[in-house]
């Protein structure tokens, strides 16, 4: 008996022991995962790791090939540290952003880069053949692009509330839709899987967990947002949080897609400037400048905008990202802007808290890939 419990203890250690390995291993990851590149030492000192901890566990990553080094620092008097990173081509990811119109796709690479970049006109219909015509459209895209053992799934943006139990579209006022069923899409396309809604997928491709609380405006041809508290994403009770399209702007105003009349959405949504698909987007901006009615819209349109982001600054008290679509041209305006929010917000003094997307293109696309980097660390080992 007495040997017998030696050996279960025994086997008990070693388990724990190999557990807190893995999970030394795990944070070193984490911490590496959106940093071009670190060092041994600084690694143990953010972690609070010991050296032979951090040295162990580096080494055997890369062995594996998924932690590289990348060059030298700068010397501070003695042996110069090396730099080390993720190798950001041993894995990938690929992301589909569905509208009612069209779908963009994206690879990504483990380093956060856009590899691959595609948007097509696509119809959305509730139907099945869509779903087949989709997952073909998607494999084409990826398929001969990467390794498809380093693919580690496909992550899919929808403009509506996710049933996650379900595996359904819940009810999208965008796509004109209720509780259509994902599950095909899950089964055809034969790799991981992800469903997020589109604004809540833009703000997890600013990598959240560093930003701390920060709201996300997403000016796509509707709009919306998600809300991140202390580096988490906010849902809310029933997965709507974050509905600023449907915020009333304008009290008996424009009518809006969802029926009512004023909402923010019918003012400040990329469809104001493209003409609900008339015109691009790129079109609409490049002729700022040269056409007097364009110059007009562009100056109601950010006359809007400011209201809205007022309300929101007033609401959350946090930074404010301004992406989609129109977010993605909003760098060379943010002085206009800034001078219409003040306007409003008697409270501030500056608007440092807005900030510009990081990615200009595709963010829900990105975002909805970039969710199995973060998952795939916990399944390594």
């Amino acid at each position: 008996m007495e040997n017998g419990q030696k050996g279960f203890d025994g086997a008990e250690a070693m388990e724990q022991s190999v557990e807190r390995k893995n999970k030394a291993r795990r944070k070193i990851l984490h911490f590496m995962l959106n940093r071009e590149s670190t060092t041994k030492s600084d690694v143990a000192k953010r972690l609070d790791l010991s050296m032979p901890t951090v040295l162990s566990n580096i080494n055997e990553l890369m062995e594996t090939g998924l932690v590289v080094e990348v060059g030298e620092m700068e010397s501070t008097g003695g042996r110069k540290a090396r730099s080390i990173s993720l190798n950001e081509n041993y894995y990938y990811a690929a992301g589909v952003d569905i509208t009612a119109h069209h779908i963009g796709m994206v690879l990504v690479n483990l380093g956060g880069k856009v590899i691959g970049q595609q948007r097509i006109r696509f119809d959305f219909r509730p139907e099945a053949s869509y779903c087949m015509e989709l997952v073909g459209k998607v494999q084409d895209f990826y398929q001969g692009e990467v390794p498809v053992e380093r693919l580690l799934g496909v992550g899919i943006s929808l403009p509506g509330i996710i049933n996650e139990r379900e595996h359904s579209l819940a009810k999208s006022h965008a796509l004109q839709v209720e509780g259509f069923n994902l599950r095909m899409i899950e089964q055809l396309l034969e790799v991981p899987v992800y469903f997020e809604n589109d604004a809540n997928a833009a703000m997890m491709a600013e990598n959240p967990e560093e930003k701390g609380d920060v709201v996300y405006l997403s000016l796509n041809n509707t709009l919306g947002g998600a809300i991140c508290v202390d580096g988490r994403m906010f849902p809310g009770r029933s997965r709507k949080a974050g509905e600023f399209g449907h915020m009333l702007l304008v009290p008996h105003g424009k009518k809006c897609y969802c029926g009512k009349e004023g909402c923010a959405d019918a003012y400040c949504a990329a469809s104001v400037l493209t003409g609900n698909g008339e015109r691009s987007l790129d079109m609409f901006m490049q002729s700022l400048g040269k056409d007097k009615d364009a110059d007009k819209l562009w100056e109601e349109y950010l006359e809007n905008l400011a209201m809205l982001v007022s309300n929101i600054r007033m609401i959350f008290d946090t930074d404010i990202i301004l992406g989609g679509d129109v977010g993605g041209y909003l760098g060379g305006y943010m002085a206009q802007l800034a001078e219409k929010v003040l306007k409003y917000n008697r409270f501030d003094k500056e608007v440092s808290y807005l900030k510009n997307c990081s990615y200009q293109k595709e963010a829900s696309a990105v975002g909805a890939a970039k969710h199995f980097f973060q998952l795939q660390f916990p399944r390594l080992f």
